[in-house]
């Protein structure tokens, strides 16, 4: 039993420490019933362990209130820009094939999880046929994870060739921040090169830094801007001429897919975000799941193993010619990419296209709402209608009121609403970047349109009342410079007390 008391609870600890008291428990445990303790040698026992003396309410009533100061897509709008934040259907959650899956081993015989094979083969056709590539691995862990392989498989592919000059990676200054650091993890130098004033890739300027040094192009199409590279073609030749390769972050997936495929744009490799465009939960909610596919020569390159399939059924192939190998154990995420599959079957193939073609009327609609609000302007491009995702720029808002996309952004919590991503792309001052799933309603996209409205409103006549929000959070406007310090700002019940807020 720990010694610390209901008053002694330090206010930097975890809040359950708050309802501690010597004596409490949730349940007992007999001695004649603890036979565990007989199994383990007195010196790995500790005499006291440093855990909260709390009942069995304390315990679910802690992690409730926890449940309710956090924000999810099941709560309402989740517009978080580049990060497709869409809604997760429920029959995915409670499938019953799911549930027996969490009952099976990887080590047991191939015999004996034929039906999971099957189920993963047919998802990496169907994959394929939305991509346009030939194989896929579902060995990576996440996006960013998959980046990594598809970067490691652009080496090894031009180490094979002979090509050990090619040290160079060429990346768009409206990249995701995974892409520099996938290619320089990989051992590449990274190129970056400039938007033209449409927001797309400079040609001219790929031209100039476009060399026998080059390794290959990650690109996202559309990019995070929402608009699409129209040049796709040329940048493609441009890159295949100097004997590059194209790699696809299949972040924006979600704007195009059923419509265009990359491998027809002429990509060579493609990763895909299983959390993000396929159904599976993110962050918490996870494990996410990354999926790395390729076509023509690259498919040699794959990690394995590759789901295969001969006359005795399907089976693990580790016969891939020049393959990086395993980078990670066992098979991959295998629950995220059910659910994927789960999704992809309910849908159909027309199914997908009308996700996309929802998705896209959703964040144009939006643009419509707030177009010619003061203080607000839509970068790049201004009449040429985005993707799945828009940015935009509160600069002028700010030059004039001091309101910052930071104070918006603290604003809409206010408001009911989540936030979009805020500063990114870095190349837009001041940016909101702000993606409407095909999950939002006409009526969700008009609050929060309404809600950025008022809040611009309010910013050129009570600044100051902006400055402070949020007031109606469970945790108020925080120091933001102590925030990123490690251990120097920890929120606890203390901010709910002095506030006088409701436990």
């Amino acid at each position: 039993m720990i010694k610390k008391g209901f008053h002694q609870a330090k206010w930097d600890e975890p809040l359950i420490y708050y309802y501690s008291r010597k004596g409490k428990q949730g349940f007992y445990i007999s001695e004649e019933d603890n036979l565990i303790s007989k199994f383990i040698p007195d010196k790995m026992l500790r005499k006291e362990l440093e855990l909260p003396s709390v009942s069995e309410i304390d315990v679910v009533r802690h992690f409730t209130r926890l449940s309710q100061m956090n924000w999810g897509v099941d709560l309402g709008t989740y517009p978080l820009g580049s990060c497709t934040m869409k809604y997760n259907p429920k029959f995915n959650e409670y499938n019953p094939v799911i549930t027996k899956l969490r009952k099976i081993h990887p080590n047991q015989p191939l015999s004996t999880v034929q039906g999971i094979l099957k189920i993963l083969y047919k998802l990496e056709k169907w994959l394929c046929e939305i991509t346009g590539m030939e194989r896929a691995s579902f060995q990576p862990a996440a996006g960013a994870h998959a980046e990594l392989a598809g970067v490691l498989m652009m080496r090894k592919y031009h180490f094979i060739r002979g090509e050990k000059e090619r040290v160079e990676i060429i990346i768009p200054d409206s990249a995701h921040g995974t892409n520099p650091a996938s290619a320089s993890m990989g051992g590449f130098k990274v190129v970056t090169i400039p938007s033209n004033n449409d927001g797309l890739v400079d040609i001219e300027a790929l031209k100039m830094v476009i060399s026998n040094k080059t390794a290959g192009i990650m690109l996202t199409n559309p990019n995070t801007l929402g608009l699409f590279e129209r040049n796709i073609k040329e940048i493609a030749e441009i890159v295949h001429e100097k004997g590059g390769l194209l790699y696809y972050d299949g972040a924006n997936l979600n704007g195009i897919m059923g419509i265009v495929r990359p491998g027809d744009m002429g990509f060579d490799i493609v990763h895909l975000n299983i959390h993000k465009t396929f159904s599976s939960p993110h962050g918490g909610g996870g494990p996410g799941a990354g999926v790395i596919l390729a076509r023509g020569d690259l498919v040699n390159y794959l990690p394995v193993p590759l789901v295969n399939k001969n006359s005795k059924g399907y089976y693990w192939d580790y016969n891939v010619k020049y393959t990086i190998g395993r980078i990670r154990a066992f098979y991959g995420n295998i629950i995220p990419l059910i659910k994927a599959y789960y999704y992809l079957l309910a849908l159909s193939g027309k199914g997908i296209r009308y996700v996309t073609n929802i998705a896209v009327l959703n964040t144009n609609y939006f643009i419509s709402l707030i177009r010619g609000i003061r203080g607000l302007s839509i970068p790049y491009s201004v009449n040429i209608p985005r993707k799945h995702e828009v940015v935009v720029s509160v600069k002028k808002l700010y030059n004039e009121t001091g309101i910052s996309a930071l104070d918006i952004a603290k604003s809409l919590l206010d408001s009911g609403v989540h936030p979009p991503t805020i500063y990114f792309p870095l190349i837009v001052k001041e940016s909101l970047m702000i993606e409407f799933t095909e999950s939002e309603s006409k009526e969700d996209i008009e609050k929060y349109a309404e809600s950025i409205k008022n809040i611009i409103r309010q910013a050129y006549h009570e600044k100051e009342k902006v400055k402070s929000n949020p007031k109606y959070t469970s945790i108020g406007r925080i120091d933001e410079v102590k925030a990123n310090r490690p251990s120097s700002y920890i929120p606890s019940y203390r901010v709910f007390l002095k506030r006088g807020k409701k436990l």
